[in-house]
């Protein structure tokens, strides 16, 4: 499968509880097909005190969401679109299909 999105890209989603919101893919877990989304789908996680945490304590983190669940973001329009990859010469490039924008590598 052809991955249309990168870590950094900026992303919105358009399915599930955080329904157009927008944030930075922070990483991708390809094997599952699934994203991580600066700001989305944060849950709590009960923590013992440790090395890294002496605290301990109840921390907020991001969980992943399906790729099927979220949009590139175009930024002529700033909405979500959809992505096609087109060939010029020996460099791909990703192409919003409506406004034709070109994504930067």
């Amino acid at each position: 499968m052809k991955w249309k999105i990168k870590k950094g890209d900026l992303v919105e989603v358009i399915a599930g509880k955080d329904k157009g919101k927008q944030g930075k893919i922070l990483g991708l877990l390809t094997e599952k097909g699934r994203v991580l989304v600066e700001g989305v789908n944060r849950v709590k996680r009960h923590t013992k005190p440790s090395q890294k945490n002496a605290q301990g304590g109840i921390l907020e983190k991001e969980a992943a969401i399906h790729m099927s669940n979220v949009l590139l973001v175009d930024p002529k329009t700033n909405k979500g679109g959809r992505v096609k990859i087109v060939i010029k010469g020996d460099k791909k490039t990703r192409v919003f299909k409506k406004s034709g924008t070109e994504l930067k590598a």
